[in-house]
């Protein structure tokens, strides 16, 4: 063998690590998603309340992101949260693979309509899509089986290449630092 091809096989699997590094790390489509989605992104008004993307997992052979969030400097929320073909955004959890949330429809249109669990327990919310425009949605959460709670929905908006509706200090998506 020549020293150019010894050179080439050492640096084969450099390259191929390059690679997937990359692929798993950038989401190319930023400024088209409602939620952009990368390790590093985040969403900051003061170190006490935060969330921040940290890593990857598979749950059940798909890649989920993993959001940290901080809120009031002692209350710790992790969401396993991933947008599919069909721009659907679900939430799982490695502790219960089995377990899928389907959060926002991102294709869908205004008065569009469906249940998160489908299942019609307590925690099933009924979602109606409020609001969409070229950059920003938003979706009404009401817990239509739920005794108490039912008829007091919550809306929660995402802007398109932003994510997360806030007045943030802070934010950073894909590698660019906003604010």
């Amino acid at each position: 063998m020549n020293k150019k091809a010894i050179l080439q096989l050492l640096f084969l699997p450099l390259f191929f690590a390059a690679c997937t590094t990359s692929s798993k790390n950038t989401n190319v489509e930023a400024p088209k998603s409602f939620l952009p989605m990368q390790i590093g992104n985040y969403w900051k008004n003061d170190p006490q309340n935060y969330t921040e993307i940290l890593d990857t997992v598979k749950i059940n052979g798909e890649t989920y992101y993993k959001f940290y969030s901080l809120v009031g400097g002692d209350a710790i929320s992790i969401s396993y949260l991933r947008i599919d073909k069909e721009n659907q955004l679900w939430e799982s959890s490695p502790s219960e693979p089995n377990f899928k949330y389907l959060k926002a429809r991102f294709n869908g249109k205004v008065n569009d309509t469906f249940f998160t669990l489908n299942d019609k327990s307590v925690n099933d919310n009924k979602v109606t899509i409020i609001e969409k425009t070229d950059k920003k949605m938003t979706f009404s959460y009401d817990m239509v089986h739920h005794p108490n709670l039912k008829g007091q929905p919550n809306a929660v908006s995402y802007i398109k290449g932003q994510g997360f509706e806030g007045n943030w200090k802070g934010l950073k998506i894909n590698g660019v630092i906003i604010k």
